[in-house]
């Protein structure tokens, strides 16, 4: 499927989640925020990435691994004592148990991108994801799980995929001009994220008049970039940047965001809410204490249409998303008429 092909019209997002609606001008208002900017184009069901494809449905649980000193909440925690170096077994032995719990992908990661953070050289940054990401792949456990690496340096990206990684997720929006065309190379999974500057300045840069809309369009451009680079939209995700450039408040807004978004966009949609500032500032509790707030905030995220959802926190979010979807499911296998519909 090129950029140009009409995809088909996905029953989660569609008329199978709108059930839980309290009125059929509600459902039909819903639904056609599917359809406007790109007609009758969705995005596929389907994530195709370097290792072959994974179903979107149900909503797939990323999970963080954060390989640095100072990402704002695991920084440290896989790097070994009165070292630079990873402990690469300790993160197979996470990663194994976060398999158990039930996660989809791991998303590894060399460079903090939280706000303020400064550059990292792409030689540092290998240096701390290549042990973890080559024990991964020969693990026998875990060698069939697709790894994403976080990453906005091209050169990294191409290292990374030659290693055997399925996918790419790139804060900074295509910023490095040859990374679509390294991820199109490899035919990898891509998400590209929205995000104005850099992490040292993305802060500067928080004033919308159009929060959703104006992210909306910000990354169908890049999508359209990541097109003529030679990728298909079955290869790419979209994120609205959840705290990257974002106030607490627009941030907030940007959870529930993914439908307007793959209706711009084509592409279907991950969110990041995970132990983010935000949720501080709406619950004013520290980093440590964000749990709650973060598996609420995923549990939004899919009903308004998030495919993937990307966590510090898995058995927790798995169960809530289990719960989520047995929900939806005994409710739409349940017959009713008129105002009898659950609201």
């Amino acid at each position: 499927m090129d950029c140009h092909e009409p995809v088909e019209r996905d029953p989660w997002l569609g008329e199978r989640r709108l059930s839980l609606r309290g009125s059929e001008k509600q459902k039909k208002a819903e639904a056609s925020t599917l359809f406007t900017m790109h007609g009758t184009r969705q995005a596929d069901d389907m994530w195709t990435h370097a290792g072959g494809e994974i179903s979107l449905d149900p909503p797939l649980v990323m999970a963080v691994v954060n390989i640095t000193p100072d990402s704002f909440y695991d920084g440290g925690r896989w790097i070994a004592a009165d070292s630079v170096a990873p402990n690469a077994s300790v993160i197979v032995a996470q990663c194994r148990r976060w398999r158990a719990q039930g996660a989809d992908i791991f998303d590894l990661g060399g460079e903090s991108t939280r706000p303020g953070a400064a550059r990292t050289e792409p030689e540092a940054e290998l240096a701390r994801i290549l042990p973890a990401i080559d024990r991964l792949l020969k693990d026998e456990i875990l060698s069939d799980v697709p790894l994403s690496v976080d990453t906005r340096h091209a050169s990294v990206a191409r290292v990374c995929l030659e290693r055997g990684v399925a996918m790419i997720n790139d804060v900074s929006g295509l910023a490095d001009p040859e990374m679509a065309a390294v991820v199109a190379g490899a035919g990898a999974g891509l998400v590209i994220n929205h995000m104005r500057g850099t992490p040292t300045n993305m802060q500067d840069h928080t004033d919308f008049e159009d929060l959703v809309s104006e992210v909306a369009d910000e990354l169908a451009a890049a999508v359209e970039r990541a097109c003529a680079a030679g990728l298909n939209r079955r290869n790419i995700l979209v994120d609205p940047g959840i705290g990257f450039g974002k106030t607490a408040r627009q941030s907030a807004a940007l959870v529930v965001s993914a439908r307007k978004l793959e209706a711009k966009t084509a592409c279907k949609v991950l969110i990041g809410a995970s132990r983010k500032s935000f949720l501080g500032t709406l619950t004013g509790r520290p980093v440590e204490g964000r749990l709650l707030a973060s598996v609420c905030s995923a549990v939004l995220a899919v009903e308004h249409g998030a495919a993937v959802v990307r966590v510090h926190d898995v058995a927790e979010t798995v169960e809530a998303l289990k719960v989520h979807r047995g929900i939806v499911d005994a409710v739409d296998s349940i017959p009713y008429s008129g105002d009898s519909v659950p609201a």
